[in-house]
């Protein structure tokens, strides 16, 4: 077993994947460490009314997020994997995808604008969700689609550890009180826009990328190309976003904190793989090697369960150290959540670094356009039978995410892509 662990460390074919995963698992540490420092601390010092309105308004702000993306970071990354030794063909690329991308934030804006203005719900806090705005702009200036494609995944650690030790620093500086909540979105989007400054500085000089304004055409290619990817980021945002979204709208700011700081929790044991779909992702779209997948998949599935099976029963005890006492409601969302992670974490690692990266992205997507569909009848059947709480959302998150695997499954069986063999 170990000899066959070091030969894989030590072949030149496997180099750059290990480099990459080594890279993004120190990012995935430090996505752990500063929001283990800063996280708790704002919830004790903003509590959970103030800290439920932040978490309202990032959702609310995810929308255009998804919008400005536009699913790049799917279809980008994997045209910049393909193409890359092809300099003039990256330039075309990365200018094409800019050039979208900004379009759609001023797009993004003009709606943010209407909707705000118009209900006054969102008029009364007006002044948070432009604060929270910037975090659009500066993921718009953070190609990290163009990282990825490159399989450069160490300007992506660099890059993100410093937005969040900024904000990480700025917290404990400005942030003491209740009224001091504003501060929050205002110190998150400043490390957001400042990473994104430096990476296209990065991406200029040390690629050689020129930025330029290509034909209309091409720039309607790539836009169209990527629509696929849209629509699959759009549906994902129906079982992620929209539930504090409409918890909001229909429950107060406070169950939207119990509510969230149980998501928290839940988004970061999801994001511990995020390195290895991240690496997976270009690598096995670049090579085809479906005997490594598989081996990482297997380990990956046993420790998943493990963890998942120890939290459940820490549930309580876990979100009281974290957290503070009296968060007992967020202790038993969690275990609910707990279960979803249980099938969201190999659901995840069949998508895209699998069924897309082989060329079968129509199963990646239409499974989670399905789920969508499901996600959004539930919640409107809980809508007209008076149900919606934190706890029937929940449940409603774990028959999604099961829904999105089974289809999954059902892909990959479909291109008899287990038993690939190059």
């Amino acid at each position: 077993m170990f000899y066959k662990v070091e030969k894989i460390l030590l072949n030149p074919t496997y180099k750059i994947l290990v480099e990459n995963f080594v890279s993004l698992s120190f990012l995935q540490i430090a996505n752990y460490i500063f929001p283990l420092v800063t996280l708790p601390y704002l919830v004790r010092v903003l509590g959970p009314e103030k800290y439920g309105l932040i978490a309202f308004a990032q959702a609310f702000i995810g929308y255009f997020q998804i919008l400005t993306d536009y699913g790049f970071n799917l279809s980008a990354t994997r045209e910049i994997s393909i193409n890359r030794e092809n300099k003039e063909k990256i330039s075309e690329i990365f200018s094409s995808v800019m050039i979208i991308k900004f379009f759609l934030l001023l797009v993004s804006f003009v709606l943010m604008s209407a909707t705000i203005f118009s209900f006054g719900k969102f008029r009364q806090n007006w002044l948070i969700y432009y604060l929270t705005f910037g975090m659009v702009l500066g993921q718009t200036l953070f190609p990290i689609w163009f990282f990825q494609g490159m399989e450069k995944m160490k300007y992506i650690t660099f890059l993100n550890i410093l937005s969040k030790f900024i904000f990480t620093v700025a917290t404990f500086a400005f942030i003491r009180r209740a009224s001091d909540f504003l501060y929050v979105p205002l110190l998150n989007s400043s490390g957001f826009i400042i990473s994104g400054i430096i990476s296209i500085w990065l991406i200029v000089t040390n690629f050689c990328v020129k930025m330029r304004v290509p034909r209309l055409e091409v720039i309607l290619k790539y836009f169209k190309d990527s629509t696929q990817f849209f629509l699959s980021r759009v549906s994902i945002s129906v079982y992620t976003f929209t539930n504090t979204f409409v918890l909001g709208l229909f429950k107060s700011t406070q169950e939207v904190g119990y509510y969230s700081v149980a998501e928290k929790l839940y988004i970061a044991l999801q994001q511990i793989y995020q390195p290895m779909g991240n690496t997976l992702y270009p690598y096995v779209a670049h090579k085809k090697n479906i005997w490594l997948y598989r081996r990482i998949f297997k380990v990956v599935f046993f420790f998943n369960f493990i963890i998942a099976l120890v939290l459940f029963v820490l549930a309580k005890q876990i979100i009281n150290i974290i957290f503070g006492t009296n968060l007992d409601i967020s202790a038993s969302i969690f275990r609910i959540l707990l279960l979803s992670y249980i099938v969201v974490v190999p659901s995840i690692l069949l998508g895209y670094p699998l069924l897309a990266a082989m060329g079968f992205p129509i199963y990646a997507n239409i499974s989670v356009v399905a789920g969508s569909f499901l996600h959004l009848v539930g919640l409107v059947i809980l809508f007209y039978l008076n149900l919606i709480n934190v706890y029937s959302i929940s449940t409603m998150v774990l028959v999604t995410e099961s829904f999105v695997l089974m289809i999954r499954v059902y892909g990959v069986i479909k291109g008899n892509l287990w038993k690939y063999n190059q």
